[in-house]
């Protein structure tokens, strides 16, 4: 069973950094492509940036390109996501998802952070 755990999230004004991390329990971690989810009240679940198992290759949302980091550690089995310049727009719950290379569809799901942005 792989169990992924977010953390970091919290309350920042428009224009600060927060810094997610995402540790997952699995002895294979280092073979699944990862990404980071949001969902903002109201609204649908949506990509924000992917990584691949390697770390080679990034794919970020446009609403968050130029802003957002993502990164990954293989040897501490955790996924990072910088985010800076935060705008109220970002405040959401954060997941990170993985899934095995190929895939479309994610196949495990955190329980997610709450981000919230002040102006």
């Amino acid at each position: 069973q792989v169990q992924l755990v977010e953390s970091g999230g919290g309350l920042v004004q428009a224009g600060g950094s927060l810094r997610l991390s995402c540790v997952v329990s699995a002895r294979t971690f280092s073979i699944y492509d990862m990404g980071w989810f949001r969902q903002a009240p109201g609204k649908e679940r949506e990509f924000v940036a992917t990584i691949r198992w390697n770390g080679g290759n990034t794919y970020y949302a446009d609403s968050v390109k130029g802003r957002f980091t993502i990164s990954r550690d293989n040897a501490k089995n955790t996924m990072y996501l910088q985010m800076n310049s935060l705008k109220p727009e970002d405040t959401a719950v954060y997941y990170c998802a993985s899934k095995f290379p190929g895939r479309v569809d994610y196949d495990y799901w955190g329980q997610g952070t709450q981000v919230t942005v002040s102006s």
